[in-house]
């Protein structure tokens, strides 16, 4: 089924979020309110709000994003080539912006489609919430508002490795090691973005590790197909 998709028609994607506020009791009382009804929930033993306030990025109503990396493969002459571009930015309402201006104009035809590594529970809808807490309007192709299941134009390679198993999770770094994909070792991995942003102020640096997880989720979709990785010199950065 996936040998049936054309390659070119998939924008390939990933995000980087963090707390909307450096520390906990910079939030205003109502929020400081409802983080600690989350953290309720989130919390081990011991643990207070303000200790996992770190973890606030994670949830769309308390974190907000700082970096949309994406890339789009072409292919001339039967060689694959892969692009990539990162929108960044302190202001979460001018990179959504930037961001759903490329969806509008080149991802909204009907075989167009968006992939991502969990995105279906994760970058997906948040993407689609923070545009509207923003008051942007949603394009089309992250709207499901009164599509089907099958009119979903979402790839999920999380989804496509559990095969219907619900309660299993493979993380993407593990994905790449099982399949022998490349990847540069990092100065930096998730749970490390949040720190970066708010205590290095680095967006360029969550930037470049955004866009290597593009490459391995692209590398990785090519694999699910049974076809060669993309060569290193065949990808570039806008």
């Amino acid at each position: 089924m996936l040998q049936k998709i054309n390659l070119e028609k998939i924008l390939f994607l990933d995000i980087e979020t963090v707390a909307q506020r450096p520390k906990f009791s910079q939030l205003d009382e109502d929020f400081k309110n409802h983080w600690e009804q989350k953290a309720n929930f989130i919390a081990k033993e011991n643990e207070t709000a303000d200790d996992v306030y770190s973890r606030a990025g994670i949830y769309a109503e308390f974190g907000k994003i700082v970096c949309i990396s994406v890339g789009f493969i072409n292919i001339e002459n039967g060689t694959k080539s892969l692009r990539l571009k990162s929108y960044f930015n302190d202001d979460e309402k001018t990179l959504l912006i930037d961001f759903f201006e490329l969806l509008n104009k080149h991802y909204d035809h009907r075989d167009d489609l968006l992939c991502a590594h969990n995105g279906k529970e994760f970058d997906f809808p948040y993407i689609a919430r923070r545009g509207l807490i923003n008051g942007i309007s949603i394009p089309s192709i992250l709207d499901l508002a009164g599509k089907k299941p099958w009119e979903v134009p979402h790839l999920d390679t999380l989804q496509l490795w559990k095969f219907g198993d619900y309660k299993h999770y493979t993380s993407l770094s593990l994905l790449t090691s099982i399949f022998n994909i490349p990847t540069p070792k990092d100065d930096i991995d998730g749970s490390m973005v949040n720190d970066v942003y708010w205590k290095e102020k680095d967006l360029e640096r969550i930037a470049n590790y955004c866009q290597k997880d593009v490459v391995a989720l692209t590398q990785l979709f090519l694999k699910f197909r049974n076809e060669p990785i993309i060569e290193q010199e065949n990808i570039v950065i806008s």
